[in-house]
């Protein structure tokens, strides 16, 4: 008797998960394709792509000749000459304006102009914590030359 009630009540709570959809649920989100997409004409994919990259740099020990590599060809040799002052003075990444590394970024268009494109760059820290950025990057070289607090219109 105690073997049917025990049976009677996983099935009763089996049937309550399936018809409240938790089963589904999983079984969905767990196999749901992603996509990424970008062009390389697009400044904001550019951003995007530099970040992604120079954090996978940072993050992968004895990745220093890449972030290198990564910071001579997206960024501007007269902004290279000024992240590096940045970086001694503040004695932290300028590119992350930190001194240790994000779990995850997101690159927002933030306008354009005939001669650049701005971007807010938001960095997300461990406990959910998040700081921005906003990012310059001329329309003709697609290199960026600006990294800070606010963009070069003060926004």
């Amino acid at each position: 008797m105690n073997t049917t009630k025990a049976t009677r009540r996983t099935t009763l709570a089996l049937g309550l998960a399936l018809a409240l959809g938790l089963g589904v649920t999983a079984q969905a989100s767990a196999g749901a394709p992603r996509s990424v997409s970008g062009k390389p004409s697009d400044n904001i994919t550019r951003i995007a792509d530099f970040y992604g990259a120079y954090i996978d740099a940072v993050t992968d020990e004895g990745s220093g000749d890449l972030q290198d590599a990564l910071r001579a060809h997206y960024l501007t040799p007269a902004f290279q000459k000024e992240l590096n002052a940045w970086e001694e003075k503040e004695h932290a990444d300028g590119v992350l304006r930190a001194q240790n590394v994000p779990l995850a970024w997101k690159v927002t268009d933030n306008g354009s102009t005939a001669t650049r494109t701005e971007a807010v760059v938001t960095l997300t820290w461990s406990a959910g914590q998040t700081s921005t950025l906003v990012v310059d990057m001329t329309r003709g070289s697609h290199q960026i030359f600006h990294i800070g607090a606010k963009g070069l219109t003060g926004k």
